[in-house]
Parts: C-alpha cells; sequence; structure tokens
C-alpha cells in the first residue's frame, strides 16, 4: 500500500538511429559513456546527462524500494515528441519509443506503468497510435501542453481529447518546448519560469477554449508541475473573466467552476505550495508526481506530502495513492 508516482520519466539505452528508421534530419541521439552514464545530444551540443536510472528497471525498483513507492507511472521524456516533424515520421518515433518504454516496464508490470506519446501533431494518427500502446500494455499517454502555436483548445487536440474520454484513456500532460530568449537562456530560467507559465496557459486554453464545455467530463486529465502557475493566479483569472467578458468571456462557466475537470502533480516542493494547491483544487485533485530521475525531481518521492502537517490523514491517502488509482482507473 505504497505511494504512487505518476510523474517519472524514462530514456532507452537502446536509442534507435531515427535518422535511419524514421528518415534524414536532425534528431537527438544518446552518447553512451558508460554502462551508467550517458549524454543526451542535439546534434553537437550536450542537451543532458542521464544515468541508468532512465532505462534499468532494477535500478529503478531499488529507488521506489527506498522512498516508500509501489507504483510509477513511466512516460516519456518530452523531448521524444517530434511535433515539430511531419506526421508520417512522428508516427514511427512513437511506434519506437512506445515499444521501448514496454521493455523497460516489463520486468515489474504490477510496478512500472508505462505511459505512451502520440504524434499530436495528427489527431487521427494520435488516436490510432494511442489505441495501439494501450492494446499493447500502455495504460495512458503523454502530451505535450501545445503543438507549435496550437494549444489545447486546438480542434485537432480537443478531437484526441474526445477520443480519450470515449476510450477511458488518461492523458497526462507535461509543459514542454518552452520559449528561448537572452533572457530565459540563462540560469535555467525556461525551466523555472517557462515550465510553470506553459502549463499555467494551457489550462487557461481548456477553459476559455471551452474544451470543458465539449469534452466529456470522463475524461481523466492531469498536469505537471503542480498546474504551473494556475492555483496562485486563479482569482486574477477570475476577476478578468467576470471584469471582461468582451474580452475572455468564453467559457460556459467561469474559471473556478471547472476545477474538478482535472488533476495535477505534487512536485511543488514546499508545504505552501501544496497548501495553495489543495486549498484551491481540493485534497482529491493534488497527486503524487516526483518528475524522477531527473535533478529537478523530489527525492525521496512525496517528501512534500509527508512534511505537510495541514494535511490529515485521509487527505495524505488520497494524495499518496488514491487519487492516481482513480486516474488511472484501478
Amino acid at each position: 500500500m505504497g505511494t504512487i508516482d505518476v510523474h517519472t520519466h524514462f530514456v532507452p539505452s537502446a536509442w534507435p538511429d531515427l535518422s535511419t528508421q524514421v528518415g534524414p534530419g536532425l534528431w537527438p541521439t544518446l552518447r553512451v559513456d558508460s554502462e551508467r552514464e550517458a549524454m543526451i545530444m542535439l546534434g553537437e551540443s550536450e542537451f543532458r546527462r542521464i544515468g541508468d536510472d532512465c532505462w534499468d528497471a532494477e535500478v529503478r525498483l531499488a529507488d521506489m524500494d527506498a522512498d516508500g513507492v509501489e507504483m510509477q507511472v513511466v512516460s516519456p521524456t518530452p523531448l521524444f515528441f517530434s511535433y515539430d516533424k511531419s506526421g508520417d515520421e512522428a508516427v514511427k518515433v512513437a511506434r519506437l519509443f512506445n515499444d521501448l518504454a514496454l521493455e523497460i516496464c516489463a520486468p515489474a508490470p504490477d510496478r512500472l506503468i508505462p505511459f505512451a506519446q502520440v504524434p499530436l501533431q495528427d489527431p487521427d494518427a494520435a488516436c490510432v497510435e494511442a489505441d495501439r500502446a494501450i492494446a499493447s500494455g500502455h495504460a495512458g499517454v503523454e502530451i505535450g501542453n501545445h503543438v507549435g502555436d496550437r494549444d489545447l483548445d486546438d480542434a485537432g487536440i480537443v478531437t484526441f481529447l474526445q477520443h480519450c474520454a470515449e476510450r477511458g484513456i488518461p492523458v497526462f500532460v507535461h509543459p514542454w518546448d518552452m520559449a528561448g530568449s537572452p533572457r530565459l537562456d540563462r540560469w535555467m530560467a525556461r525551466w523555472l519560469t517557462g515550465m510553470p507559465a506553459e502549463t499555467h496557459l494551457s489550462i487557461i486554453a481548456l477553459i476559455l477554449g471551452g474544451v470543458f464545455d465539449r469534452v466529456p467530463p470522463s475524461l481523466r486529465l492531469a498536469f505537471a508541475h503542480g498546474g504551473g502557475s494556475f492555483a496562485f493566479w486563479l482569482g486574477r483569472f477570475e476577476n478578468a473573466w467576470r471584469q471582461r467578458p468582451d474580452v475572455i468571456g468564453v467559457s460556459a462557466q467561469p474559471p473556478s467552476s471547472y476545477l474538478d475537470r482535472f488533476s495535477v502533480d505534487s512536485v511543488v516542493f514546499d508545504p505552501a505550495a501544496l497548501r495553495l494547491l489543495v486549498d484551491t483544487l481540493g485534497a482529491s485533485q493534488v497527486m503524487v508526481g516526483s518528475d524522477y530521475p531527473y535533478p529537478l525531481g523530489e527525492r525521496p518521492v512525496g517528501d512534500v506530502v509527508h512534511r505537510s502537517a495541514f494535511l490529515d490523514d485521509v487527505e495524505k491517502t488520497a494524495i499518496l495513492r488514491d487519487n492516481a488509482l482513480r486516474f488511472l482507473g484501478r
């Protein structure tokens, strides 16, 4: 009866040669430096150093045991999404990495729960790959929060979300492809400010774009990184909806009416921030997420929940486990 972590990532050590298996172009590659370390490369540039906790199930399971984690949702690293490629290329990439995810999770199918990626720039192909992945053993899908300039209220993306609602496929939304500039390319500012802003923007798009008015409430939807800055600025959002309906009054109901339509993870690190999430969304809408195994993640997993004295035992159990079971449909 341990913790369920809904936000972790994998990288396969058996990285496919995408230029051969998909087509010519600038693709990320993996430089394997040893049995335990590798470097994700973008062309000739080093993108991220990783360890064997990205691909070795035994290492992951040992870390899970140390942190009291019973199950992990294992999702793609957003760099894999390939939304900037053609739909046909993105389908091939998705199939390759989705099949590799199954291999990584195979040693512990009751504990390592794979989520698939889909070619979201091609909604019809995304629906097909989601169905294939679920039939192959995946438990859900992870998507990026936008495809170029198309946010989650784009008609094609809404079609995909409706498909997931009809099929009972949980969807985990992860921020990615944050804008860069001389101001944002310092100090990991794209990750420290861009990620929260991206997630906030996409939740707003779901509300003001009328998506929650068109997609069935059965859609199980969750956002990474605590929903970004959304909870902190809900009051400003609500005020703007009421004061300037001529500009933003698109949704059928005020923003606060949709708070039960999505969940967020708990990887906000500070009990005060977690309290804001719980006070805003309710304890039923928050699940443990760690961003394992990346260095900006939380270890031990669930630490902020355990340190939050304002939560009672029922709320802690909900956040540590029960809400994730509901999200996963178990």
